[in-house]
């Protein structure tokens, strides 16, 4: 029996990082980089490169067809070398959305040589709040969403974002809120960023899918991806926690419909103190519907999420104890368990005594060549493989981290990502700073802590993660701070409503 073949597109990736890790490489690489325009489109000749190598499509262009040809060889000779499946890897790359995050390593090779962690020359994914307006009130809502914004963007600005997401070469967009599905322009825009060849998920409450109507309209228009928020085993929790009452009934009907019409699936659970006995019951219940994973994510005080921070945030020994348990879950399931918290690297790590790794909130497992990518790829993606954009079209690193980085209005995606200071502070784990232990920390190139929890916390993205367990001296230090402001807060308040 010969030696098991490992993943191919995951040993593709490795395969690319070694062949192109030297100063000739990066020249080649430049020139690969550059666009050329057939049939309309304009694309760089390593995305009409790898659709050749896939077996799909076409080129005039003798210089895409000469790089599809050196490609091929050394992408044969690492695959071989590595033992991986060269089969799996050319079907994969018939998404166009693959090629397309293949291609922004490329770009990344190109630009930045080998980097810890690799810089991209644009995000693998953006989420997009795409509107204000939302059916619920969630104690937790990053966005304080309710009603939509007096100058949210237009649909024709829409359609430029669009356009600009697309010439950035980002690979995929997820739409979220909000509540975007019940927008006026989210079908239309969910058609026109598939057309363009992106990956488009959504991230819902669900409502809306409770329709199937409404869900086969979204499938039609090209959606590939459902997360659906479900935050209790126990709808009365859940509708409880989410404003509304009825609304579990509709998002587990929403989820079971996605799964019935073939999207990829996933289930959102945001940890706290009120669910945090239930991770089993969770498991259960996602296992139950029939959706690909479920996703734990991790709880940042922002917005009204600030206002019930005391009531719902775990302190780092809750935090830790989840996340093994996790981590447990994830060996023994059938469906992916996953979670956002960046110290879930490290914890699956040492959960499985070096066997698994978990370098982002979308794989856990033991892919020997995703494990020697997990620290260019690894940890919190803020500013770094991913970002967020406002209603009004303002780019902010995460959308649990609502810092202005520029406009869409006044400013190209491109310019915005590839020059904001604080993206590229966000993009060099080297400039971690303050009393917190991330900075020095030995997992920081696979976890490197949550930007947007230390954002929350200490107002500097920079300084380290209250929300880790090698943080809790600092978690203890903000929580007395906290307390000590509450304290003076009570008699000014009362003097304040005295006649």
């Amino acid at each position: 029996m010969g030696r098991e073949r490992r993943g191919g597109m995951s040993t593709l990736l490795l395969g690319i990082r070694m062949a192109f890790d030297n100063p000739l490489s990066r020249v080649i690489l430049r020139a690969l980089s550059h666009e050329l325009e057939e049939n309309g489109e304009r694309r760089a000749i390593i995305y009409k490169a790898l659709e050749l190598y896939a077996g799909v499509g076409t080129a005039s262009c003798f210089t895409a067809r000469f790089a599809a040809y050196l490609m091929k060889g050394i992408m044969k000779f690492f695959m071989i070398l590595a033992n991986g499946n060269e089969d799996e890897a050319k079907k994969a790359l018939r998404d166009p959305a693959l090629r397309r995050g293949v291609t922004v390593v490329f770009q990344g090779l190109a630009l930045y040589g080998v980097t810890v962690p690799q810089k991209l020359p644009a995000p693998f994914q953006v989420v997009w709040n795409f509107t204000n307006m939302c059916n619920l009130r969630c104690k937790h809502c990053y966005q304080r969403a309710d009603r939509p914004l007096p100058n949210e963007l237009s649909y024709e600005e829409k359609l430029k974002v669009i356009d600009q997401l697309d010439k950035a070469g980002v690979p995929s967009l997820a739409f979220s809120g909000g509540e975007p599905t019940i927008h006026p322009h989210f079908l239309d825009m969910v058609y026109e960023a598939s057309k363009r060849g992106m990956y488009v998920s959504v991230a819902t409450n669900g409502i809306r899918f409770a329709d199937i109507k409404f869900a086969e309209q979204v499938k039609k228009a090209g959606l590939r991806y459902v997360e659906v928020s479900v935050d209790s085993a126990d709808p009365k929790k859940h509708d409880e926690f989410r404003g509304i009452a009825g609304c579990w009934e509709k998002a587990v009907k929403g989820l079971k419909n996605a799964v019935k019409l073939g999207f990829s699936t996933g289930m959102a659970v945001t940890l706290t103190r009120m669910n945090i006995d239930e991770v089993e019951d969770l498991i259960n219940l996602a296992e139950d519907i029939g959706v690909t994973r479920i996703i734990f994510f991790n709880f940042v005080p922002v917005g009204r999420g600030l206002e019930n921070a005391e009531e719902l945030d775990l302190d780092p020994l809750e935090r830790e104890r989840v996340l093994r348990k996790l981590a447990r879950e994830n060996s023994k399931r059938k469906l992916e368990v996953l979670c956002t918290a960046p110290q879930y690297g490290r914890t699956v790590l040492q959960v499985s005594h070096g066997k698994e790794v978990s370098p982002t909130h979308f794989y856990t497992g033991s892919d020997p060549a995703v494990k020697a990518l997990t620290e260019y790829i690894g940890g919190c993606g803020a500013g770094r493989i991913y970002c967020g954009i406002q209603p009004d079209g303002v780019v902010i690193p995460c959308v649990f981290m609502p810092i202005p980085v520029g406009s869409l209005r006044e400013k190209t995606f491109w310019n915005i990502w590839n020059t904001s200071p604080l993206m590229l502070d966000l993009r060099d784990r080297e400039k971690l700073r303050g009393e917190g232990f991330c900075k020095k920390c030995p997992y920081k190139y696979i976890c490197g802590g949550c930007r947007a929890r230390a954002y929350g916390y200490t107002g500097d993205y920079l300084e380290g993660d209250p929300g880790c367990l090698y943080n809790i001296s600092l978690w203890r230090k903000i929580r007395e701070k906290t307390r000590y402001v509450e304290e003076i807060r009570k008699p000014a308040q009362l003097i304040l409503t005295q006649p």
